[in-house]
């Protein structure tokens, strides 16, 4: 209420002018009232639906849809309603969400899927197996999502029996062990890596280095093991390895680690451009040349990798067509629907002036066949 004076000098007069309050939200306690019977009746209706007779419910849900009111989550949950959403949550070093080229690609092709399908995404980013083991349990067990995106798959994954102790649907993104219990997508990237590692073969070099990624993670592991047998198989020794952490910083390390010693390497594949395009930085500020002294390959072909001097040859991937296709086989699941245990997408090999085989070189492969 305020008070509005008018009137000349003199006897004062006032003009009362009420403000309206902004509307209250209904509460449980106004459902109870409006249907006549207790909170902890309605309460026990949207929690479990047991012990509430028949009228007394239709009551219940009358007098919760005239004033507007739907339950928290976890009662939503407990009536088995579906949430329209499906989870992503994703446990990365800061500086790795800022730069990886994965996510952002990814993620655009979920959201393409599931607006169309009127869905969304729930998105957490965690630091820790905690937070994350914390994040999955409530998204599950509050119904805040119908199922989940697993992204950065590792060895000996706990995300597997805890999905399946939560009963909830999931797709997992890369190539899973065969203990994983649900369907997968991914790129088809083994050909391309051996590709690129015998390409490097073929133009002479005969110490190949590798720059891998964090740690546990499988597609990590993944590449190093398609650079080593690919080594094996043409009858070298496997070249250095140093393990990054996807992120520039560790690129950068591991380059000025492996240039160190007297074993230079003449070939260096990285498991991302980040490290890649970090780590052709540092071979200029030592005064080594890409690709004549030392060769250099990356994976994942991100934008940048065509603006850097000389242009970095890397493995090509549709990740925006693997996000639908995650998302389009998650939605079929929840829908009760039986998916492809397994679906790929197509890469390739985006060869560049980085990778280029300087004359000499290529002269004495051609001598050693």
């Amino acid at each position: 209420m305020r008070y509005v004076w008018t009137g000349t000098p003199g006897p004062y007069t006032h003009t009362v002018i009420s403000t309206p309050r902004p509307p209250r939200r209904p509460t449980i306690s106004d459902v109870a009232a409006r249907a006549g019977v207790s909170k902890a009746l309605v309460s026990r209706y949207f929690n479990t639906g047991k012990g509430v007779g028949p009228e007394t419910t239709e009551r219940i849900r009358s007098a919760a849809a005239d004033l507007g009111w739907t339950p928290s989550g976890i009662a939503r949950a407990l009536s088995g309603s579906a949430a329209l959403a499906v989870g992503v949550v994703i446990r990365r070093p800061a500086e790795l969400l800022e730069l990886d080229p994965f996510f952002p690609a990814f993620l655009a092709g979920v959201e393409s899927a599931l607006g169309g399908a009127g869905y969304a995404s729930v998105i957490r980013f965690v630091n820790d197996a905690t937070a994350e083991r914390d994040s999955y349990l409530r998204l599950a067990t509050e119904r805040r999502v119908d199922g989940f995106l697993l992204t950065d798959l590792r060895a000996n994954d706990p995300r597997y029996r805890l999905l399946t102790e939560l009963e909830m649907p999931a797709i997992a993104i890369g190539t899973p062990p065969a203990s994983c219990p649900f369907p997968s997508v991914d790129t088809a990237s083994d050909d391309q890596v051996r590709e690129l590692i015998e390409r490097f073969i073929a133009d002479g070099h005969r110490r190949i280095g590798h720059v891998t990624g964090q740690p546990g993670m499988l597609h990590a592991e993944h590449r190093r093991r398609i650079w080593q047998r690919t080594l094996s198989a043409a009858g070298l020794e496997s070249g250095p390895l140093v393990r990054g952490d996807f992120t520039a910083r560790g690129g950068a390390r591991a380059t000025e680690e492996l240039v160190a010693g007297s074993g230079r390497p003449t070939a260096i594949f990285y498991s991302n451009d980040i490290m890649a395009i970090a780590g052709m930085s540092v071979l200029a500020e030592l005064g080594l040349r890409v690709p004549d002294d030392v060769a250099i390959a990356g994976f994942d072909d991100i934008s940048l990798a065509s603006y850097v001097t000389p242009q970095l040859t890397s493995v090509h991937c549709e990740y925006r067509a693997l996000g639908a296709a995650a998302a389009e086989r998650l939605l079929e699941l929840i829908g009760g629907a039986e998916v492809p245990r397994r679906m790929t997408f197509p890469s390739a090999v985006r060869h560049r002036g980085s990778s280029a085989a300087p004359a000499k070189r290529r002269r004495a492969a051609v001598t050693q066949r």
